[in-house]
């Protein structure tokens, strides 16, 4: 191949979709485990935070890698992971939030995504006993959403199965696919057999109709004319970082909700 035609194949992949936009599904949390006779006042908890798919495919897809913010007391407090599963394990005895630092593929994003979880540890329910079998599990969920991709991004995740990818403009045609690396080949980024996949929480379909019912009996609003959710301080957060940069933007939770549930009513015929 010339030059010439390597810079054209290269100006076509790098030209942006209108109307188009690509989500990415995460979960991200943390599951905390009490350490019983083992525990002393240093250490009385072993935990795992990490970002995931929200079916637990490979996000390695489209996350190069991941950067997590410890509190300054712990040796090394960044921690930097290359390559999914994005996670990591420490022993403790205190809570305290956790800043995640998300970097994209260079055809994806070139500016990272900042994430804020508070490490938990102790159950909500104070009076509850402690227990070395069943572990506190705090999760997340969010969509990545990407508007406007480039045709190179659009022809590599096409056809992965962690990234949703919505009705098209009429009379678009899917650039070709990029043939797919054979995952024998490298490391396993999925999180579906995880060692603490028992734990994790379900976001289905179901589960967000019976909060989007929970938020109409609460909040009395009609799901076809909501133009607005909720703030809170989390929600506030995301809306000051989306001001700040068009490229990418995390949904939230409760808008998400509403998204996604008249998505699936569009589908089984109710809208």
């Amino acid at each position: 191949m010339s030059k010439t035609e390597e810079n054209t194949e290269k100006k076509i992949l790098n030209k942006k979709l209108k109307d188009v936009e690509i989500s990415l599904p995460i979960v991200y949390g943390n599951i905390a485990f009490w350490l019983g006779k083992k525990a002393n006042e240093y250490q009385s908890h072993k935990w795992t935070v990490y970002v995931r798919g929200a079916t637990n495919e490979d996000l390695g897809v489209v996350i190069k890698r991941a950067v997590f913010q410890l509190h300054s007391s712990f040796n090394n407090p960044t921690r930097v992971i290359e390559a999914p599963p994005f996670e990591l394990s420490e022993a403790g005895w205190g809570e305290f939030e956790i800043a995640i630092t998300l970097y994209f593929h260079s055809d994806v994003c070139d500016k990272p995504l900042n994430l804020y979880h508070h490490l938990k540890l102790y159950p909500e329910d104070e009076s509850g006993s402690l227990s070395m079998k069943k572990p506190v599990v705090v999760e997340s969920y969010d969509e990545i959403v990407f508007p406007e991709p480039s045709e190179g991004f659009l022809a590599r995740i096409q056809s992965h199965p962690a990234v949703n990818l919505p009705r098209l403009p009429a009379g678009f045609t899917l650039p070709p696919p990029v043939p797919v690396e054979d995952t024998s080949k490298r490391k396993r980024g999925d999180t579906k057999d995880h060692p603490l996949s028992q734990w994790f929480m379900n976001f289905s379909e179901a589960d967000e109709l019976l909060q989007l019912a929970a938020a109409r009996q609460q909040f009395g609003f009609n799901v076809l004319g909501a133009s607005s959710y909720s703030k809170t301080p989390t929600t506030d957060k995301l809306d000051r970082w989306a001001e700040s940069t068009v490229e990418i933007s995390l949904r939230p939770v409760n808008a998400l909700y509403l998204c996604r549930v008249l998505r699936f009513l569009l589908r089984i015929g109710l809208g």
